[in-house]
């Protein structure tokens, strides 16, 4: 539940969902971790919070701030994305430099996600970005934030497979909205399904 008009009737909704049907995880925005976390705490559904979205141009110091307040307001995974337009630059120092203070911040108390919008660049950019979110020591790279040009593909799951090693989580998200979509991800190598879409039926 990731509308800028989310309201806490929506993430009380979403938290009820995840219980009934079993969910991973619910993702919100850093100001809802709270309210989910009241909701859902005991119960194994995990509270991922977005950083940085969803545009990833944000100064890195105010991402790890970011990542910190909802790790201490009860998020168990940080959903971030990184710095695109230096990605495309191919400034890789500062792509690294910008996803480390995320993991540091969280200082292992939190998975950390690398969202790297994948319908904003070439294959070699998304190969870069998922060499570089795993030197940083990530958890996951991610497809997408779901307001780019375009969601996940299996082509591009295939890539990101392909590219960081098997220890590496991959979590295709974006544009996901049919069950049969969510299987061919899986198949393609994801293991993690984002969306906002109950995929029940």
């Amino acid at each position: 539940m990731l509308r800028a008009d989310a309201v806490a009737a929506d993430i009380r909704k979403i938290c009820e969902e995840a219980l009934t049907h079993r969910f991973y995880s619910v993702c919100v925005g850093g100001g809802w971790v709270r309210l989910a976390r009241e909701m859902l705490s005991g119960t194994g559904v995990k509270v991922c919070a977005v950083v940085g979205f969803p545009l990833g141009a944000t100064a890195t110091r105010a991402k790890a701030f970011e990542a910190s307040a909802a790790l201490d307001d009860g998020a168990a995974e940080i959903d971030m994305v990184l710095p695109i337009g230096k990605l495309i630059d191919g400034d890789a120092e500062a792509v690294e430099r910008d996803i480390s203070a995320v993991v540091q911040a969280v200082q292992g108390g939190a998975l950390v996600k690398v969202i790297l919008e994948t319908s904003l660049l070439s294959d070699d950019r998304k190969r870069e970005g998922c060499r570089i979110a795993e030197a940083a020591g990530a958890d996951f790279v991610q497809t997408s934030t779901g307001y780019g040009l375009s969601g996940a593909t299996e082509a591009d799951i295939r890539l990101l497979r392909e590219t960081v090693s098997p220890a590496m989580g991959i979590k295709a998200s974006g544009g996901i909205r049919t069950r049969q979509a969510a299987e061919a991800l899986l198949a393609a190598g994801a293991g993690r399904i984002g969306t906002s879409t109950l995929l029940i039926q």
